[in-house]
């Protein structure tokens, strides 16, 4: 197939101007369902929400984004790729790809003809071969101006072919989705496009590769039921209207209004279907690192498998020993004070570039189980951890460290992503337990749990475990299924609270502080039952001022984890983990 590189100057200056402004100053805005003209005689450029009216050399310096009212104008294929596209060249695919009309409609082919002037494209989607911050990568963008971005057989078979040819030549696809629906002028045919996409982009993760998915204004109707949701990472941009039935169908089925805010990014990102909203002046960078963290699986020899270390129980010299050890009582309520050093304090000391993804794709975004990319020296790895929030703000945010169901599911969609791209996954624990509250239970509170335990068990990456205060039975255990797992000095590890043992016991929580004496849940206690591989030392108690010496122990420790892991193979790490959990 003969190949033609067009540089991105093409797509800049003056004709890239003129060009942008044909198209839109015909009248209504299909991304935005307004006007967004040219004045006459000028070169400028109306925004669609305040009115106000700005240069068109303005307009491309703003990306589009209105500086007076900070409304999102929209941005066709070419202006899309000058954005995020590094200067070298950009090679498109597919232009010989032309529509088909299955169903005869009567003034389709002149509506098409319509679309390739106003838009400047051939079709509504627009895919090729870029680099972005120096990654290769497959690149897609579907045009708003181009009947709304909507699919047919075209727009389906250009996807088709672009995840097809990332799977042979290895790549990732960084696709940029806008859409009104499936195109109702090719009907049925319209619709297979929706499977034969999805087909396309799980054949593309089978092979280990990345895809991610960026939603902009709008994303509906079938691109949102097919390939749409399917990325590794799904980001959107602010206020991006995504959803699949339109707002009129919802109000005229239910008979009632919605919600403000309702099918948006930001609605979206609170109910759990996407990873993050980012800015558009932010987008490239993000892309680029999410490309970073992600390369492509490497073919060759497999590696060396070396057997595991020899497990040792760390107890650091006599770092422990230089302060009066608290009582196992003690020990619990230093775990809950406010004043103790959070999982995320560990995270920004420890690990670099730390970006944290949303959403187990089901429900909801839980802040009570954070989960993220990360760098530990050179290695990207996958962080999950237990938030409890400091202030009482926060801990009601957070549902006082407290997971329910979703954010068990967040963290088994994180574990399999981090297995799908051999990342090393680093846990870790914080929580007096699993949410115990009707709607927890309602969404399935213990087959989430059961789920995590199962999905951790089974991972062929490594995984470490670090109790960094109070570990309350399952759902501490969820995220903890570790082939090594470590705790602080001071924190604990139990099969319920104190309270609860002291209650179930005695009928009486008063006695809580002889219950935790007899329940062996300090760290000494656990390293001596070998549930436990390592304990790191406090200096005294993990607080603000002890929290860097910690971390620094804490990143020596997992950077040794890290390399002593990646020269076994999957199957033998899994194994180990097996036969660690399999001998208690």
């Amino acid at each position: 197939m003969p190949r033609h590189t067009a540089s991105l100057d093409e797509y800049t200056g003056e004709k890239r101007m003129i060009a942008f402004w044909k198209r839109n100053r015909s009248g209504a805005n299909y991304a935005t369902g307004t006007e967004c003209t040219l004045e006459p005689g000028r070169r400028s450029v109306t925004c669609p929400g305040c009115k106000a009216v700005h240069g068109a050399e303005e307009a491309a310096a703003q990306l589009y984004v209105c500086p007076d009212c900070g409304r999102y104008m929209p941005v066709g294929a070419r202006e899309r790729l000058r954005m995020v596209l590094d200067d070298a060249a950009f090679e498109p695919w597919f232009e010989e790809i032309g529509t088909c009309d299955p169903l005869k409609t009567p003034g389709y082919p002149q509506k098409l003809d319509a679309a390739r002037e106003k838009s400047g494209s051939s079709e509504a989607v627009t895919i090729g071969r870029g680099h972005i911050g120096g990654f290769e990568a497959v690149v897609g963008v579907c045009d708003p101006n181009f009947m709304i971005g909507s699919m047919g057989h075209c727009m389906g078979e250009r996807i088709t072919l672009a995840f097809e040819r990332a799977t042979e030549r290895r790549l990732p696809v960084v696709l940029f989705c806008c859409s009104g629906g499936a195109r109702m002028q090719e009907g049925i045919i319209s619709l297979m496009q929706m499977e034969k996409t999805a087909a396309a982009v799980r054949r593309h993760s089978e092979a280990g590769l990345f895809y991610c998915a960026v939603l902009t204004d709008p994303t509906m109707g079938g691109v949102t039921a097919s390939f749409a949701m399917l990325g590794d990472v799904i980001l959107a941009e602010p206020h991006a209207r995504v959803g699949f039935a339109g707002p009129r169908v919802i109000q005229q089925t239910i008979g009632s209004s919605l919600p403000e805010g309702f099918q948006t990014a930001e609605f979206l990102l609170e109910h759990g279907m996407e990873d993050g909203v980012v800015e558009r002046s932010e987008l490239k960078e993000e892309l680029r690192y999410l490309l970073s963290v992600h390369p492509a699986p490497q073919d060759g020899p497999a590696l060396r498998v070396l057997a595991p270390a020899e497990r040792h129980f760390d107890f650091d010299g006599d770092e422990l020993y230089r302060h009066r050890r608290p009582t196992a009582w003690e020990k619990v309520r230093l775990c809950r004070s406010g004043e103790r050093a959070t999982a995320m304090d560990y995270i920004f000391r420890i690990f670099t570039d730390f970006r944290e993804l949303h959403g187990d794709r089901c429900f909801g975004d839980d802040q009570a189980l954070v989960g993220g990319l990360a760098f530990i020296g050179r290695h990207p790895v996958t962080v999950l951890a237990d938030m409890r929030g400091k202030t009482l703000q926060e801990r009601v945010q957070r549902n006082f460290g407290m997971p329910k169901p979703e954010g068990y599911r967040k963290a088994v969609r994180l574990m399999q992503q981090a297995e799908k791209f051999h990342r090393p996954v680093i846990s870790f624990i914080n929580t007096s337990g699993a949410f115990c509250g009707i709607d927890a239970e309602e969404r399935g509170q213990g087959e989430a749990i059961a789920r995590s335990i199962q999905t951790m068990a089974a991972l062929k990456v490594p995984t470490l475990c670090i109790f960094v205060g109070e570990g309350g039975s399952g759902g501490a255990l969820a995220t903890a299924v570790g082939n090594e797992v470590w705790m602080l000095e001071n924190a604990t590890y139990a099969i319920l609270s104190p309270e609860g043992y002291s209650s179930i016991l005695w009928k009486t929580e008063s006695r809580a502080e002889e219950a935790a004496n007899l329940m062996k849940l300090t760290a000494q206690d656990l390293a001596e039952l070998h549930v436990i591989d390592r304990i790191i030392p406090e200096f005294g108690g993990a607080t603000e001022e002890t929290v860097d010496r910690i971390a620094r122990i804490m990143r020596r420790g997992i950077l040794d984890f890290v390399k002593r892991y990646r020269c076994m193979s999957g199957e033998d790490i899994e194994k180990e983990r097996y036969e660690r959990f399999r001998k208690f």
